[in-house]
């Protein structure tokens, strides 16, 4: 069976974004192009370890010589997207698995999000070739865009407690660390 693939090879926006209140959030990948659009959920740690991936392969061809694919440190003025996820959100996939490449014939970054296949006891599947996945490329400005947007979703959840670092709750916070089980 062949693997359904939502491509985009230049979209007009790719996000990360949340849906939910902190500490009960849903994390989303969106990527739209005209009025197509494709969202998929994932975890906070896979959108933190997305965006440090995207700036690493950058910073990585930053120190090639001449810098000849004129990577940017950051991202340039006018890229930045802070407008909320496009609605309805309707979600296509859990993202299990996630690639990071580099295509350099274009210039961009490549990004695969593969769903996540659970049994009936909700144990991961392998699969030899994922059964459908997001594929996004995005020129480097918008990759920079991308990682810098995704760092500021991920860091507006609840606030951490300065003693255990842990989330605390707006309704309250047991503290391991200040009640001495640590």
């Amino acid at each position: 069976m062949a693997a359904i693939v939502h491509g985009f090879d230049w979209p007009d926006r790719f996000v990360t974004g949340t849906v939910g209140e902190p500490g009960a959030r849903t994390f989303y990948l969106q990527a739209q192009e005209g009025k197509r659009v494709v969202s998929v959920a994932l975890e906070k740690q896979q959108s933190a370890a997305l965006a440090d991936g995207v700036d690493a392969v950058l910073d990585q061809l930053m120190t090639e010589d001449d810098n000849r694919y004129s990577i940017p440190d950051a991202a340039p003025d006018g890229l930045a997207d802070d407008d909320p996820l496009a609605d309805p959100v309707e979600e296509e996939f859990r993202v299990g698995e996630m690639r990071l490449a580099w295509d350099p014939s274009t210039a961009q970054v490549v990004i695969q999000a593969s769903r996540l296949l659970l049994d009936e006891d909700g144990t991961v599947v392998e699969e030899d070739e994922p059964g459908e996945v997001l594929v996004v490329r995005l020129p480097v400005g918008a990759a920079r865009a991308f990682a810098a947007r995704t760092r500021t979703v991920v860091t507006q959840g609840r606030p951490l407690c300065p003693i255990c670092e842990e989330p605390m709750d707006p309704d309250g916070h047991v503290c391991p660390v200040a009640d001495g089980l640590e």
